[in-house]
């Protein structure tokens, strides 16, 4: 009775569950449409630095006089395709890796367990410094995520594999005579998408952090004239007393961005998890 009362304290009614996604989708449709719908035009001074929110600039000006709003409704796009590349990316390594960790020869499995391991004592920041000096800010995110956040992908990823290779539907496939290959892409992969739903999750929160550190060190080479979310927080930083909006308005929309991924991976996981082979 204790564990059927626990059960049902943890369910979450199903709108509320949705919550997240539909912030998500929102987000996203802003970010789309945001560039086409700018009052001003975000890389062109329209006012005098700094100006209080209010009147014609409804979340005021920056430190080159530019409209807030303007430059927060077209600076969303390019951070988010780069956060979602290096997440896919890290996704797309460390399950792979992971896989050949759990079918292959254990000296192999080992040998990519060993560098994995090596790999996730290095803090996520150090490699972002390191590729910034030689590649542009969107190449130094996306190799960076890759390489803090593929290592623990492949060793979430080989567990798992491991664990559902001993389930009846994996010995039925081998019983029938396929490849060890064919049996993780066909029988084990599937079964792992709640799991890999929450972490690709995981690592586009990092690309993005990442992506912030790079813009917010001045780092990031390539950004475009418009600027981004991450630059306005450095751009806006010394002017935040006289227009607080200018530098609050950018870090709420990367907040807002950070829990409404996690919250849609951590309920796609849920699904996912609940519908999965037994």
């Amino acid at each position: 009775m204790r564990a059927v009362g626990r059960r049902a304290s943890r369910q979450v009614p199903r709108s509320w569950a949705l919550l997240p996604i539909a912030a998500g989708c929102l987000l996203v449709a802003f970010v789309v449409v945001g560039p086409a719908a700018t009052p001003y035009d975000p890389g062109a001074p329209v006012g005098v630095p700094w100006t209080p929110a209010g009147g014609e600039h409804l979340l005021g000006t920056d430190v080159l006089g530019r409209d807030v709003l303007s430059r927060l409704m077209a600076g969303g796009r390019r951070l988010l395709m780069v956060a979602a590349l290096a997440a896919a990316c890290t996704c797309l390594v460390g399950t792979s890796a992971g896989l050949i960790a759990a079918g292959a020869r254990p000296g192999v499995g080992y040998a990519v367990d060993l560098v994995a391991d090596l790999l996730i004592a290095v803090p996520a920041l150090l490699p972002a410094l390191l590729l910034a000096a030689v590649l542009p800010g969107t190449g130094a995110v996306v190799a960076a995520t890759v390489v803090s956040g593929a290592p623990l992908t492949a060793r979430i990823v080989a567990d798992a594999a491991t664990r559902t290779s001993a389930c009846g539907y994996v010995r039925a496939a081998r019983l029938r005579g396929e490849r060890p290959a064919a049996i993780l892409v066909r029988e084990v992969l599937p079964s792992m998408s709640g799991l890999l739903a929450a972490d690709f999750g995981l690592r586009f929160v990092t690309a993005l952090q990442l992506f912030c550190a790079l813009g917010v060190l001045g780092l990031a080479a390539d950004v475009p004239a418009t600027g981004d979310w991450a630059v306005m927080l450095r751009e806006n930083l010394p002017g935040a007393a006289l227009n607080p909006a200018a530098l609050a308005a950018p870090a709420v929309l990367l907040t807002a961005v950070a829990l409404a991924v996690a919250g849609a991976a951590h309920t796609v996981a849920r699904a996912g998890t609940g519908s999965g082979p037994r």
